[in-house]
């Protein structure tokens, strides 16, 4: 399954594990919200939680894996959680300045980070077809959330935080991409899981933030956050990663624009605009077309062998 490790990751199973990993990550706003905490707590929270979580399943092999791992290779590790943690730590901020639908509007910007991202690094370049699936998705998100976005005025510094979490985002997707070839799922998600939880809490006492005396409901909403946006949302696009282009999870990444706006509007009463559904649309056809575009290369790659 993934999150284990021990199940190769296909890119027909890596494929369809990621509408899974969407799913599951699109309720990261909504914990957020139920957390009455710091941003920086909530982040702290999050990843301590989660690191903590894998560690049983670290065993000798896993340890040993990290052991080997060059100078080269543990510095990737140590700026992949450096980039995690900055993202959380932006993102989460931004929803205390503005609304669920800015914030996933702007911090679903990856796939564009990304996807220049690799022409810089001349690695995971698209195709036309990769660039309209990014074209789609993007349209489809801005016409998902802009009716009820504002990126003017007071949210002015939400928004912003949120377009850096985009960007920290598509860099830790692209540490990992290059990561996953060396090391399996499990040391992985320990390193930058745990890399960026070292570095949260660091920074959240330095500013002399509590880290107890928040509330028995928001510490059931921080193990929410690390189970099923974190271990099963970011655990399952890591695995993906094995097997397909950081720009191609990146674009699975926007289903969370869709579900994210539903979780909105049935649990805080945000708005949603009929624009909702053709916009919801188009992120799923740019899905689908990634995706299927992936199978052609794939089919013309296995074909020429």
């Amino acid at each position: 399954m993934p999150g284990t490790g021990l199940v190769p990751a296909r890119p027909g199973m890596a494929a369809a594990a990621l509408w899974l990993g969407v799913l599951a990550v699109s309720t990261g706003a909504i914990f957020a919200r139920l957390a009455d905490a710091p941003a920086l707590v909530i982040a702290t929270g999050r990843l301590a939680i989660a690191s903590l979580l894998i560690l049983p399943l670290m065993g000798m092999r896993h340890r040993s894996a990290i052991r080997t791992l060059g100078r080269r290779h543990l510095l990737i590790a140590v700026v992949s959680g450096a980039f995690l943690a900055l993202h959380f730590a932006t993102w989460i901020s931004s929803l205390s300045y503005t609304s669920i639908a800015n914030s996933v509007l702007l911090v679903n910007t990856v796939p564009i980070w990304t996807a220049l991202g690799g022409l810089v690094l001349g690695i995971d370049r698209l195709d036309r077809r990769g660039w309209l699936a990014v074209g789609l998705a993007v349209i489809g998100t801005v016409i998902v959330s802009a009716p009820s976005a504002d990126l003017t005025g007071d949210g002015l510094l939400g928004n912003v935080l949120a377009l850096v979490g985009g960007a920290a985002m598509a860099a830790y997707l692209l540490c990992g991409r290059a990561l996953r070839a060396r090391l399996d799922l499990v040391p992985y998600v320990m390193l930058a899981y745990g890399v960026a939880a070292v570095i949260l809490l660091s920074v959240t006492l330095t500013a002399g933030l509590p880290l107890l005396g928040h509330g028995t409901a928001t510490y059931l909403a921080l193990v929410g956050m690390a189970l099923i946006p974190q271990l099963i949302g970011h655990s399952t696009y890591n695995w993906s990663l094995k097997a397909l282009p950081a720009t191609a999870v990146s674009i699975s990444l926007m289903g969370e624009a869709v579900f994210a706006s539903l979780w909105g509007w049935l649990l805080f009463h945000e708005s949603l605009p009929p624009a909702t559904l053709g916009g919801g649309v188009l992120v799923l056809a740019g899905i689908v077309l990634a995706q299927t575009s992936l199978d052609r290369t794939r089919r013309a790659q296995d074909g020429g062998a």
